[in-house]
């Protein structure tokens, strides 16, 4: 919780964090969206917190925004998953500054642009930034990970996973483009991913932990930078507001709870336990 005098992030009823001093936490992508209700909910308890996002400003301004519930180290750092030798760079960095980390949450993420784009490297954005660049960082950051007494990896999916489907004959929507059937392909691979570094894991005795979780139907800026406002995505958000979508606040308590959840076991999957897993309180 945050220190007297600040006020901490609001979380779900009955909710008491562990107090995470001294452990140091990356979030992708914190400076918006559940990542950086995520982020923020970490620094709260006390955790020293690695802002990892694509925009310098944006990082920022997350930064200032964090700094007064902070009760932990917080600062930001340059993260471009579209790009892996941005990746390494980062990686790197990490590595030279700090022997261990406890907790990676892999959160960044691009949500059905209309056209098809692609990374550094010409891989289909969605399916570069969402699972290649997470499993290059993951794989890098493996020797602080398992440095940690007790780390942790989180993959950020989506309720879109379940009709999701893994296309290897052409991963990367060459021949052709569908802008939801290439989220759920990147969002399904993000928990196939999840399950198999929790198996490796358990299998060499690497005392990282693998969980997985997703934030149910959170409003977020994710619509306005894919879809875009005037797509049938965001009109059915509008719709659905008084029923089944919840701030970017609750949809951040999974992934809060995944990261922090001393019962947690390898290969666990966190999400909202209200109605069809879109809103409530996490499970």
């Amino acid at each position: 919780m945050a220190a007297p005098g600040k006020v901490a992030p609001p979380l779900w009823p009955g909710a008491v964090l562990p107090d995470l001093a001294g452990q140091l936490a990356i979030v992708t992508g914190a400076n918006s969206g559940v990542g950086f209700q995520a982020a923020r909910a970490l620094a709260a308890a006390g955790a020293d917190v690695v802002l990892a996002c694509r925009s310098a400003s944006k990082a920022e301004a997350a930064l200032a925004d964090i700094a007064p519930v902070a009760r932990g180290r917080v600062w930001t750092e340059l993260l471009d998953l579209a790009d892996l030798a941005s990746v390494r760079d980062f990686a790197g960095r990490v590595k030279a500054a700090h022997s261990r980390l406890d907790l990676l949450l892999n959160n960044a993420g691009v949500m059905a642009p209309k056209h098809r784009l692609t990374t550094a490297l010409g891989y289909e954005l969605q399916f570069g930034v969402n699972f290649l660049g997470h499993f290059l960082l993951t794989a890098l950051l493996l020797e602080p990970l398992m440095n940690a007494p007790s780390a942790r990896v989180v993959q950020v999916a989506s309720l879109a996973h379940r009709q999701g489907r893994l296309d290897f004959a052409d991963p990367h929507a060459e021949r052709a483009y569908v802008p939801w059937r290439a989220y759920r392909q990147s969002k399904l691979a993000m928990l196939v991913f999840a399950l198999e570094l929790a198996r490796r894991a358990r299998a060499g005795g690497w005392g990282v932990l693998s969980v997985a979780a997703h934030p149910g139907i959170a409003a977020t800026e994710i619509v306005r930078n894919g879809p875009g406002l005037s797509s049938l995505t965001a009109l059915a958000m509008q719709i659905g507001k008084a029923f089944v979508v919840q701030s970017a606040e609750a949809g951040a308590w999974p992934l809060v709870l995944a990261a922090t959840d001393p019962a947690a076991s390898q290969g666990a999957y966190y999400g909202p336990t209200g109605f069809m897993e879109c809103n409530g309180p996490p499970g």
